[in-house]
């Protein structure tokens, strides 16, 4: 019955209308905006369900290369989930690819930039962590406060964060649920570049026009390639994989492309193919 009603979900999301965000498809570059700044992006499950549908398209669309993901209004990110739906009983199921359709997506290699323009709580900071660059303004801040309210991160932020910065820095944010400013994000080593405020989403443009210089197939592979080698036993059998996307790269007319262009000192024409 469960799945019948994520499936029902899911359909509707991806035929009605956005009501819980804005998507501007600009050349490469799929721009997703959470617009529910009246709660500072807090999100719910239908919002949840909408962005999954969303992330698919993006993901299924070969004219799409790189997305970046930020929040509507100058407050926040997200603050994570909206927990006056929680307390009025409202929470509703996930979708399979969780929180804001990013937490729980393990299978999209092309390259994720969030633009943190101010609060990143809970959800809002595991959605963060789920891609691939961030880049945050001034006034961000960074917590995972679940503890504070009886509650825990379940949306990857728990196993995302240790991964990303010095166990003992992670557990000391995760037991506490302090809030850590972006200059201290960058510090730590979750956050790539701090900005000036109002300028998140503009230098994570600047970050997918550095990657939309690249091939798309290698940039995937390479994605791949650290994500999946990470969770290799040694460095050795990680060096010595072969992943799909590699694969694919060495096979494509881009793998050839690239060194050519090199040759006869021009620009590369990437055809993703």
């Amino acid at each position: 019955m469960a799945k019948t009603e994520d499936a029902k979900k899911k359909i509707t999301a991806s035929r009605g209308p956005r009501l819980y965000c804005k998507v501007e498809d600009a050349g490469r570059i799929r721009v997703v905006t959470l617009n529910r700044p009246e709660v500072m992006n807090a999100l719910t499950s239908d919002a949840n369900f909408e962005l999954e549908a969303v992330w698919d398209e993006f993901a299924a669309r070969d004219d799409l290369w790189v997305g970046i993901v930020t929040g509507a209004g100058d407050r926040a990110f997200s603050a994570g989930n909206d927990l006056k739906m929680v307390a009025a009983g409202k929470r509703g199921p996930r979708p399979r690819t969780h929180f804001g359709g990013l937490t729980s997506r393990f299978d999209l290699n092309k390259p994720l930039i969030a633009a943190v323009n101010g609060v990143a709580m809970g959800g809002g900071f595991e959605m963060a962590l789920a891609c691939d660059i961030v880049v945050a303004a001034e006034n961000a801040v960074f917590a995972l406060p679940e503890p504070r309210v009886g509650l825990t991160a379940r949306a990857g932020g728990l196993h995302r964060l240790p991964r990303a910065i010095p166990l003992k820095q992670a557990m000391g944010m995760i037991l506490t649920g302090r809030r850590v400013s972006a200059r201290e994000g960058q510090e730590l080593g979750f956050v790539n570049e701090v900005v000036a405020q109002g300028e998140a989403l503009n230098a994570a443009k600047r970050w997918a026009a550095m990657i939309l210089e690249c091939s798309p197939m290698a940039v995937r592979a390479s994605k791949e390639s650290v994500r999946r080698g990470l969770d290799e036993e040694s460095l050795e059998s990680a060096v010595r994989a072969l992943y799909p996307a590699q694969q694919a790269n060495n096979e494509c007319q881009d793998y050839l492309e690239g060194p050519r262009a090199f040759a006869e000192k021009r620009k590369p024409n990437w055809q993703n193919k």
